[in-house]
């Protein structure tokens, strides 16, 4: 099972570019997605068998990332159809230039795409350091095209600079993988493998300590860095906002979660290693460091596609302290990791609405949006309410855990500094977005008849997701958030 989840969409890129028919690649790209959707949901019934000595596995952290991503794909998948046909009647424009540009080939789109999906799914069904490299550093290369989808010098200048940072960044995490290795034998004992099962359990007897560390820190930089955790966020915003709103849904919302996993693997061997205090001591300072510079970024950004792109940075920072703290906090953190995927793929699938009709990313150029686009701007202001932590949606349950962690771990200064942050970017995301839904629309400006389904329908079915979990958590999902924090013995550490 767990070779097909990776085999079939990396076939299907191949086939896609042989399909002479536009509609027919659509087709394609969106039966893969469902296949693997229904893959993933089997894995839930179905433990899969481990395959190459454990390289390729399933466990319980992997399978919620794993369902994450193909539930978001799925999703972009049925928001693809509509928005290439948009694309392909040339409603986009380069409206600061005044010329038509040319998009790329559909074929290299939907192909990457689906190579997108066999590397994410490749990432989130192994413990194995350098299997997990891989898939990772796979997803930087695939995902390269999609952002220079529209061929123009600003979504070039992004694709660049996405690649020379996240390129330096799994430089790092390659570099950390090394001196893990270095970390066993300095110890006089040859590590069974580079697995996450092998090293935990040599580690209390035989990792060097100073040789870890440092295995640790360029792990975190460089994962760290594909998560967009600051100071090495600078690629995502120009990214986000140059990208198609489905790649950025895709990025924001699952290629994410797997550099988080990088982070979650590695914070994994600290704690087995007796190194808790020093790994969770980095993951909070980058945390609180990430929500500080998102929220002085969203106060007063004239961008909205940049805004949702920020709020990521904030989110990756909630996800590191989360980690960090311990406790219930670690369980509010994988939580959070799926709130914040849902909300804010929805959040990206509608921000290319709102630019499909009003040809401006600036916040200052679109009112009215009640009026010209209503189930856009209704769920649009669902979505900002969603993603700054208000009830009930579920990241509210998540960040309400985060903030009971910090309290636990006796860290008042922290969590007051937290609560801070999080009013700040609520006004920050509120503020435009109330001004963007009210008033008059702008000159030329006119309400659409009728909504386009396959455009609106996505974000409608993650948002309600994202509020039934909130309202109400099944009691399987809540053991599996349980399972994916005691599985690897993150409880109660480091703060008992």
């Amino acid at each position: 099972m767990l070779i097909a989840l990776v085999v079939l969409p990396f076939a299907a890129a191949l086939v896609s570019w042989f399909i002479p028919s536009n509609a027919a690649r659509r087709g394609l790209l969106v039966c893969v997605a469902l296949a693997e959707l229904c893959l993933a949901l089997s894995c839930w019934l179905v433990q899969p068998e481990e395959m190459g000595s454990g390289i390729l596995c399933l466990d319980a952290m992997g399978r919620l990332v794993l369902t994450l991503t193909c539930t978001l794909f799925f999703a972009a998948s049925v928001y693809a159809v509509g928005y290439l046909k948009g694309e392909k009647r040339g409603r986009r424009k380069d409206f600061q230039q005044g010329l038509h540009f040319t998009n790329a080939p559909e074929a290299t789109f939907i192909g990457c795409l689906l190579l997108f999906l066999a590397a994410a799914v490749l990432s989130a069904c192994t413990r194995h350091f350098g299997l997990l490299w891989v898939g990772i550093e796979t997803t930087t290369i695939v995902s390269a095209p999609l952002i220079y989808f529209h061929r123009h010098r600003r979504s070039l200048e992004a694709t660049w600079k996405y690649l020379l940072i996240c390129s330096v960044g799994i430089a790092f995490a390659l570099i950390g993988n090394l001196l893990l290795d270095v970390s066993m034998q300095t110890q006089g004992h040859m590590a069974t493998g580079m697995s996450v099962d092998a090293l935990s359990l040599d580690a209390a007897e035989h990792l060097h300590p100073a040789w870890f560390k440092a295995a640790f820190v360029f792990l975190l930089v460089g994962y760290g860095t594909k998560m967009g955790v600051a100071p090495m966020h600078t690629w995502l915003p120009d990214a986000h906002s140059e990208a198609p709103s489905l790649v950025s849904a895709l990025l924001s919302g699952a290629l994410l979660n797997c550099a988080f996993l990088g982070v979650f693997r590695a914070y994994e061997v600290a704690v087995a290693a007796g190194m808790a205090d020093f790994a969770s001591t980095l993951l909070m300072a980058f945390g609180f460091l990430s929500m500080l510079v998102a929220a002085l970024f969203i106060m007063n950004l004239g961008d909205y596609k940049r805004m949702l792109a920020y709020s990521s940075v904030e989110h990756m920072g909630i996800l590191l302290i989360a980690l960090g703290v311990g406790l219930e906090a670690a369980r509010g953190g994988v939580l959070h990791m799926m709130g914040h995927s849902l909300v804010k793929a929805a959040l990206f699938f509608l921000a290319g609405n709102i630019l499909a009709r009003y040809h401006t990313k600036s916040s200052h150029d679109v009112t009215g949006m009640a009026r010209v686009l209503p189930v856009t701007s209704a769920l649009w202001m669902a979505g900002i309410i969603a993603i700054t932590g208000s009830p009930p949606f579920i990241l509210f349950l998540s960040e309400f855990s985060v903030l009971q962690g910090l309290l636990h771990a006796g860290k008042l200064p922290a969590a007051v500094f937290f609560l801070f942050l999080l009013g700040v970017i609520f006004v920050g995301m509120l503020t435009p977005s109330l001004r963007m839904c009210r008033g008059k629309p702008p000159h030329g400006v006119l309400p659409v008849g009728k909504e386009d389904l396959l455009m609106v329908l996505p974000s409608v079915c993650l948002l309600l997701l994202a509020l039934a979990l909130g309202l109400c958590m099944p009691g399987w999902l809540d053991d599996a958030l349980s399972l994916a924090i005691t599985d690897q013995g993150l409880t109660g550490v480091p703060y008992e």
